[in-house]
């Protein structure tokens, strides 16, 4: 009785969303006689979204706006729309906007609502994914690191302090939407919204708070009145009316919670992200294309490319920890704004042959015929017979097959579908390739580093910032993100007496970390860099000390690589030197320094003197003079002017010199860069046939992860007074550093 009550309350709310619409959509003409609607209210059935009273199926592409720069965007939403899709799909980045309580950012490459009416002027719809939980890889998941402080606060469940912080930040994003007329019921692009993000684990950990808190943020959402509906994603029990939908590299398994719902994908995952330290991942077009034409076939009538562009994790924005500034994802449109090819027109050509068979998909009664064992047909025709639509698939990895179909012979390769938009002819195989492959090159450019300068860190970390208490820090709770850096340092004292010091052997000193990466400096030398993983936060650094007689300085740089951006309850996850820290080989054995009094200080000095910027930068004595003296020196800066090149070509820093650190271009965060080698298994073959997982097609084994580093045309001026500031943590060749181009062959 309860379920029959539920589905005549939605029929009801179809029914009178449906009346709205046609009350309120209004049509006029502006003076190129093209068509706006205003007042359009989008609706949904069980078969797709409704659109101005079309039911539609729709390709999207995930672009976000501060992966690339504002002079991008046109271009990236432009290619988009010319590979066939209808939207873009772009989270909201809470952290960019609020970088502190009730302070708002919207310029530059945090500039929203311009981003929005870049899509609109295309002509395309836009999926606005509020979260405010991202994910996405991204710092902290998004959040702004100043909600951790919030008294009595737990994210992301039943609680009271987030969910007024999240209602807040919803509300203005919303407001701020309206204020300009972008939702589509008021004639602009918006045609979905997303409200939490890939909940569902979460809310089995949090139990029945977990559930309470899914069905608040629903009803919150609801409740905002944008006349669009709602979605989310990996959420099995979305109550009505918003929406479930699926993410994944395959989702035709997939169906909604009710009938009466659209079967949606909202990220279609075109590759996969990369780890400083892991090899480069690669999904073959052909196993994309297949898992789209399975989704369609089996009655999907949306998907997003997640991603389609995927950008640059600039400044500190990368999360994980450990995820590499390229955001590239293998995506049809590359980091740099370039086509990667076959992938973009395979999946244009895809996108037409089901364009063309849209009306049969969306109207006609859908059918499954058995060809073989892994044959298949999925037929869609109207009761007329003047619609028709089939896919034909071959769910076998590794062998050809003929099969009869409408008294015909189709030839099928091995895990593909052929489209035949009038159940005849085949338009389009997803194993077919007819785009001649593409092939990045980075080549030099005429710019030259000039006039090379270098500062030194002051390792003792002596200075007015310090503070001091008994015992170890957790590093977040220290730094609140402001730097990727916090010195511990503390001291001890060693008898003339000592063993060691009269021909014994050194003692060793051992620091357990949950870092994410540890450089030791004891009396001012580097004696070893550790480094933890994503899947390993935790390690351990030992090194043998050479100490002397009297007081000995210790110092431990702890280094974040980015703030987790997803696991339960990851706003408790602890970072830094948490201990123990133990010195082993004196005359009494072992001694622990962990509670003793430790020293403080966040960042280094040359952040404390914003030298990155062109009109600080001076603040600091520079030394002239050869680099060949500071080869492999740690914690060290280095600076150079450079001409911009010539011509328009997307341009990159070539890195692999350099060991670990960051990078700033005229005062613009490059990102972090770090020239870890890749290891793990990678193929020198890869079949696109079977189940893809990201472990799949990898390459670049024993190679730099990421040595090239995206530098963006619109941070250079026209001179040679482009200045480049690198900071190096473990030591590198700045002489070897230059910038390339980035050419398609």
């Amino acid at each position: 009785m309860k379920m029959k009550m539920k589905m005549e309350a939605a029929a009801a709310f179809s029914s009178a969303s449906k009346c709205a619409f046609f009350i309120f959509c209004i049509l006029f003409f502006n003076l190129s006689s093209s068509i706006h609607f205003v007042h359009c209210t989008v609706t949904y059935d069980s078969r797709a979204l409704v659109i101005n009273g079309h039911r539609r199926i729709l390709f999207s592409g995930s672009i976000h706006y501060p992966r690339s720069t504002p002079d991008m965007w046109a271009e990236l939403i432009q290619k988009a729309k010319e590979g066939g899709l209808d939207a873009i799909d772009t989270y909201v980045f809470w952290n960019l906007h609020e970088p502190s309580p009730g302070t708002y950012n919207f310029e530059g490459n945090c500039d929203l609502i311009r981003f929005v009416k870049l899509v609109q002027q295309a002509g395309m719809y836009l999926h606005l994914r509020l979260g405010p939980y991202v994910c996405a890889e991204w710092n902290f998941g998004g959040f702004p690191v100043w909600l951790k402080y919030v008294p009595g606060i737990s994210f992301r469940t039943d609680n009271g302090p987030f969910k007024m912080a999240m209602q807040r930040f919803t509300e203005k994003i919303v407001g701020m939407m309206k204020s300009e007329r972008l939702f589509q019921s008021q004639g602009g692009p918006i045609i979905l919204s997303q409200i939490e993000n890939e909940y569902g684990l979460e809310s089995k950990n949090f139990g029945a708070a977990g559930h309470a808190y899914m069905s608040w943020a629903a009803k919150l959402a609801v409740g905002l009145e944008t006349g669009v509906p709602w979605v989310m994603c990996k959420e099995d029990d979305a109550p009505d009316p918003v929406i479930n939908t699926c993410n994944g590299f395959y989702c035709d398994y997939f169906s909604p919670n009710k009938p009466y719902k659209p079967t949606m994908w909202t990220e279609a995952w075109t590759g996969w992200f990369e780890e400083y330290g892991e090899p480069v991942h690669h999904r073959p077009v052909e196993d994309l294309a297949f898992a789209v034409a399975r989704f369609i076939q089996k009655g999907g009538s949306f998907v997003n490319y997640y991603m389609y562009h995927g950008g640059t994790n600039f400044g500190r924005t990368a999360g994980g920890p450990f995820i590499t500034t390229s955001y590239d994802y293998d995506a049809p449109i590359d980091e740099y704004g370039l086509l990667r090819q076959p992938k973009y027109d395979h999946l244009k050509e895809m996108h037409k042959a089901i364009k063309l068979s849209e009306q049969a998909l969306l109207n006609g009664d859908h059918t499954i015929k058995a060809l073989g064992n892994y044959e298949q047909a999925h037929v869609y025709s109207s009761k007329s017979g003047d619609q028709c639509a089939a896919f034909l698939s071959n769910f076998h990895w590794d062998t050809h097959a003929q099969v009869s179909f409408n008294n015909r012979k189709y030839d099928l390769p091995p895990w593909s579908i052929s489209i035949l938009p009038d159940c005849k002819n085949v338009v389009f195989n997803t194993a077919t390739v007819r785009s001649p492959a593409s092939w990045a090159q980075m080549l030099p450019t005429n710019a030259r580093m000039l006039s090379w300068e270098t500062y030194s860190e002051d390792v003792s970390a002596n200075n007015d910032k310090r503070f001091a208490v008994l015992g170890l820090l957790e590093q977040l709770n220290v730094t609140r993100d402001t730097s990727d850096y916090l010195w511990y340092t503390t001291s001890v004292t060693i008898s003339p007496s000592e063993s060691f010091l009269h021909g014994g052997k050194w003692p060793d000193l051992t620091v357990d970390s949950e870092g994410h990466a540890l450089h030791m400096f004891v009396n001012g030398q580097l004696l070893g860099s550790a480094f933890g993983t994503r899947e390993n936060r935790r390690f351990s650094l030992t090194r043998a000390v050479n100490l002397h007689a009297g007081i000995n300085s210790i110092a431990l740089l702890s280094v974040a690589v980015g703030l987790p951006n997803i696991g339960h309850r990851f706003e408790t996850w602890n970072t830094g030197v948490l201990g123990p820290v133990v010195l082993r080989g004196v005359d009494h054995g072992s001694w622990d320094l962990s509670s003793q009094q430790w020293s403080y200080k966040v960042g280094l000095n040359g952040e404390t003197a914003n030298i990155v910027s062109p009109s600080q930068s001076s603040s600091v004595d520079w030394m002239k003079g050869s680099l060949a003296a500071k080869q492999r020196q740690p914690l060290t800066w280095y600076k150079a002017y450079f001409n911009a090149p010539v011509g328009n070509s997307a341009l990159a820093l070539d890195l692999s010199s350099m060991g670990k650190g960051q990078a700033w271009v005229n005062g613009q965060s490059i990102g972090r860069y770090w020239s870890a080698l890749a290891r793990g298994h990678c193929s020198g073959e890869c079949s696109y046939a079977g189940t893809y997982r990201q472990g799949k097609c990898q390459h670049g084994c024993g190679k730099p992860t990421q040595a090239w580093y995206h530098v963006p045309r619109a941070w250079l001026k026209p001179t040679q007074k482009n200045m480049l500031i690198v900071f190096e943590e473990i030591g590198g060749d700045a002489s070897r550093i230059s910038l390339l181009q980035r050419s398609i062959k």
